[in-house]
């Protein structure tokens, strides 16, 4: 199971008219640990950020898994509602869940939801589908 962790990136953006602008960005990276968290953002921005960069915050997200499409260039939130019943009582209980969903605009987000949830055996519910402020998420590489 993947270990999700927030990274928010600081640095000096050159914008349009030429002049530099302080912008956060923010980012998913699978880790470990806070600190792997990062040392692999470091890695991963490196290449793209010209001159300084601070790492200004790392905090562990709650997402359960994500639905990665690569023509999508925007990460969309989906809160779930998993339901299930009590046999003993009889009553309906509701286990919330956070999914990510990567699209190119809110309809095609909602399609990539649905198409990630067939065949999922539990009942469940969107309660919410927002756009998020991440810019990109990074996998834990895999070898084979």
């Amino acid at each position: 199971m993947a270990n999700w962790f927030e990274c928010k990136v600081s640095y000096d953006k050159l914008q349009e008219n030429g002049a530099a602008k302080k912008v956060t960005e923010s980012f998913l990276v699978d880790a470990l640990s806070f600190t792997e968290a990062e040392a692999r953002i470091t890695e991963e921005q490196r290449p793209f950020i010209s001159g300084e960069f601070v790492v200004a915050a790392v905090k562990r997200t709650k997402i359960s898994e994500i639905f990665f499409n690569e023509g999508g260039d925007r990460w969309y939130m989906a809160k779930v509602a998993f339901i299930t019943i009590d046999e003993k009582t009889a009553a309906e209980k509701r286990t919330m869940s956070q999914i990510l969903v990567q699209a190119s605009n809110f309809k095609e987000a909602f399609a990539n939801f649905e198409k990630g949830m067939e065949g999922t055996l539990a009942d469940y519910e969107l309660a919410q589908l927002a756009e998020t402020t991440l810019l990109d998420v990074y996998a834990m590489k895999t070898t084979i």
